[in-house]
Parts: C-alpha cells; structure tokens; sequence
C-alpha cells in the first residue's frame, strides 16, 4: 500500500483489527462461556451454531438494503451500534430463554458487518477491474492481528480469573468495532435504476455458471470443516486437559502463520490458479483435520495442523473474496459477498453445529473433526474441476 492510498484504506485496517478482536475472544471462548453457566455440550453446540443460523439470512438481508440505497456504511453504523447495545443482554439471564435471543439478535447484526466491508474493501482495492490481492491481504492482516492479541490476552485473563468477564470483553471489543466504523470514508454516489439495484436477471445468470456452482460446493464443503474447529476446538483441547493457556497459544498459532500470509501472498498467489488453490487447501484440510482428531494427545500434531491455517484459512479466504469480486461486480458486489457469507459461513456452519453436537454428544467431541475430514475431501472433489481448469475464472 502506497503513502497515497494510505488515508483512504487505513479506516478498513481498523475495522478489520476491531471486527476480528471481538471474533478472537467470542469464537473460541463462548462455548467454555456456556460450560461455565451450566449447558451442555448439545446445548453449547445449538447455541453456537445461531451465529451461523443468522448468516443464512441475515448478510443478505443488509446487503440486499445496501445495494438498494447505495449506501452500506449506513448499514454498517447500524449493525455496529444494534450489537454493541445487545452486548448488554449478556450481562445477566433472567430468564431460561433469554441468552438464545439475545445472541440471535447480536449474530444477525454481527453477521452482518463482514460482508459489507468486505465489499466495500474489495472495490477499494481494485485496479481497472482486477482485485489486487497484495493491496488486500496488507489491510486484512491488521483483522489477523485483532485477533492474535485478543485470543492470547482473553486466554490469559481467563485462565487466572474465570469466565466472568466474558460480557465486558463482548461490550468492550464492539465498542472499538463501533469507533472504527464512524471513521470510514463515505462511499462514492451511486445513480442505478431498479433492474441495476436488484439485478435479478444478471445474478441469476451469473450462478448458473457451472464454475460459480462448483466454486460454491467446495466452499460450503471447506468452511463446514473450519466452522467445526471454531466451535469444538477449544472444548475438545479443555476435555483432553490443555490450559486455557495453551488454548489461546494453539489459536495464535494459527494466527501468526495467517498474518506472515496476507503479508506475503502477492508472492504466492500468482503461482497457481484460483481453483488449484481451493484444491490444495481443501486437502490441507483435510490432513488438518486427520491430526486433530487422532494425534491432539501430542502438542507437535496440533502445531503442525495450526501451522498450515496459512493455506486453509488465509490463502482460501483471499481466493474467495477474489472471485467473489469477479462474478459479482458493480451493483452485485455486495449480495455476492452475502452470498460468501451464506453458503460458507451459514448453511456450513448450521450444519455444521447441529452435526457436530450429536455426533460429539454420541462419539465424543474428538469425532467432529472426523466429519470435518469427509467435508474436506468433498470441498477437495467439488475444487477439482476448478483446478483442471487451470485459470481463474
């Protein structure tokens, strides 16, 4: 990122760090939140698939507001503002059925967010129509280091004072969230007519693409293994006897490896096509999930799968977003990363806490990542013709 582009991007960097230290807490901390307060692992596999729950609906619903007023950093300061308000329901229950609402109606407000900025940051960071991944991964790495610093620093705190503090952290951390959406740039005025804004006709052709299908399954596939990690992988390490320490450490990780990535993946990316890096991270995945389900007894085996979040995480996400930009341009930007956030991040993810919750409550939480190695190989087979193609389109 050059001086100039500076004052235009940084406003991103920051709520990338904001966003992802509130997800470096909440994500691998809730459900030990929910153990503490007495649900079961069931339980704390129902309520933390809300968050996916939300993404099936909720990102297209702002995206769909976005398109249509031009305007998504009014959507933005609303969600932000929403979620910082219901980070106050967490703070006690009065009742059984209190905690589902509230984390329903902070998810579907959260869920929200990423795309939208995401949208905007891809469009921010796009020369004459091609997406400068070099450009995007120096702003996305400042989201890495948000949550390096919270999952570490949480990881800390709880394991010398207990789960109490989790509402203040969540109040906290959407707060700085909320500071750093005031501070972004207006975006640019937009005169579309109605066929423009809802383009029905030309999303519907853009899916019927028989690569867009294919790039789809293997992103529901892919991301349904993740989701499984950041739901069951900290509970999985505290059943086996690890520290909240070494927890958070474990986390970091994986968040170091992800940060030298973004920073370096102009380098990288250019060496293969989109659709051989979705192959090549699937089957990461893959043997990533293998080591976390039959060698977590030794602590190499869970570095050696953390390591290689560099490639199933960081490399996946930015060939994503990038053709996420390409089929989806102009007034379909922001339903395209809805729709990212959909497939991926909601029906993966609700499928994968309502299957990781009976299969860990009859097997064992050690047999979700079992069910992450199968979603793997199909995201592998669903990237395969992808790959062959040896392009990015």
């Amino acid at each position: 990122m050059n001086a100039a582009s500076a004052p235009r991007l940084w406003p991103y960097a920051a709520l990338s760090a904001g966003y992802f230290a509130h997800i470096g807490f909440f994500n691998p901390y809730l459900p030990l939140w929910l153990q503490q307060l007495g649900y079961g692992v069931w339980a704390i596999g129902l309520l933390t698939a809300l968050q996916s729950a939300t993404r099936v609906f909720a990102p297209w619903l702002w995206a769909s507001l976005s398109d249509r007023h031009g305007d998504p950093l009014r959507w933005l300061r609303w969600c932000a503002s929403a979620a910082l308000l219901l980070t106050l329901g967490l703070w006690w229950q009065p009742w059984p059925g209190w905690l589902p609402v509230v984390l329903l109606l902070l998810f579907t407000h959260t869920s929200g967010m990423m795309p939208l900025s995401e949208a905007a940051l891809a469009h921010a960071v796009s020369q004459h129509g091609g997406f400068d991944a070099a450009r995007y991964g120096r702003i996305r790495l400042w989201g890495s280091l948000g949550f390096l610093v919270t999952v570490l620093l949480a990881g800390y705190v709880f394991e010398r004072t207990g789960m109490g503090s989790f509402p203040l952290w969540a109040s906290a951390t959407l707060a700085l969230v909320l500071l750093a959406v005031w501070r972004l740039p207006p975006p640019a005025p937009r005169h579309l007519d109605a066929a423009q804004v809802w383009g029905a006709p030309a999303l519907r052709q853009v899916l019927r693409r028989p690569s867009v299908r294919w790039f789809f399954g293997a992103l529901y596939g892919h991301v349904l293994a993740h989701v499984l990690i950041y739901i069951f992988f900290s509970l999985y390490l505290d059943g086996l006897g690890y520290g909240k320490g070494t927890i958070g450490a474990l986390w970091a990780v994986a968040v170091v490896v992800e940060i030298g990535w973004f920073f370096t993946q102009g380098r990288w990316l250019p060496r293969f096509s989109d659709g051989q890096w979705l192959l090549v991270a699937a089957l990461l995945t893959a043997l990533r999930m293998a080591a976390t389900a039959w060698g977590a007894h030794e602590l190499a085996w869970l570095v050696a799968a953390q390591v290689v979040h560099a490639i199933t995480f960081a490399a996946h996400h930015t060939v994503c977003i990038g053709r996420i930009n390409r089929h989806f341009p102009g007034a379909l930007r922001a339903r395209g990363q809805a729709l990212y956030a959909v497939v991926g991040y909601g029906l993966a993810g609700v499928t994968a806490g309502a299957l990781g919750g009976a299969i860990s409550a009859r097997f064992g939480v050690g047999a979700v990542f079992v069910l992450g190695l199968l979603a793997a190989l199909a995201a592998a087979a669903c990237a395969l013709p992808l790959a062959r193609r040896g392009d990015a389109a």
